[in-house]
């Protein structure tokens, strides 16, 4: 499952970044009751990309930003606790990693599902079922 944290440069140093990364895999999986899973945990990655201080707009605007992108299946992320729980966790970690140079409202997160079936793990695309089943093994 790809995780993409895109900051404005200059918000997190690179050290910070990889961390902040490192913390919100973990959160993912602890939120999801999968920390330590065999099959899950070497498949939630993670990509970070500072972005330049003139690529990242806010209303349209020039503006600095941190922003969180979860790609899942589509069951994962639906529990509202969970949802709630996780981007909060996930928001204290990126707004710690700042070290008070961004406010929190302007650390953004999202979650895009995927499409049942669409799912490429150890190189076979797989339905949601199959997935649940492999994860029960884990």
């Amino acid at each position: 499952m790809p995780l993409t944290l895109n900051y404005t440069e200059g918000l997190l140093t690179p050290e910070a970044g990889l961390r902040a990364g490192r913390m919100i895999t973990d959160a993912f999986l602890k939120w999801h009751g999968l920390a330590g899973n065999a099959v899950m945990t070497p498949n939630v990655t993670m990509q970070i990309q500072p972005l330049p201080k003139n690529g990242t707009l806010v209303g349209g605007d020039p503006a600095e930003g941190v922003w969180l992108e979860c790609k899942t299946p589509s069951f994962a992320l639906v529990d509202r606790d969970i949802q709630v729980g996780f981007f909060k966790e996930a928001t204290d970690i990126i707004a710690d990693a700042a070290m008070g140079k961004l406010p929190r409202e302007r650390i953004y997160s999202n979650v895009v599902h995927t499409v049942d079936g669409t799912w490429n793990l150890d190189g076979e695309a797989r339905t949601n079922q199959q997935l649940l089943d492999l994860v029960a093994q884990g």
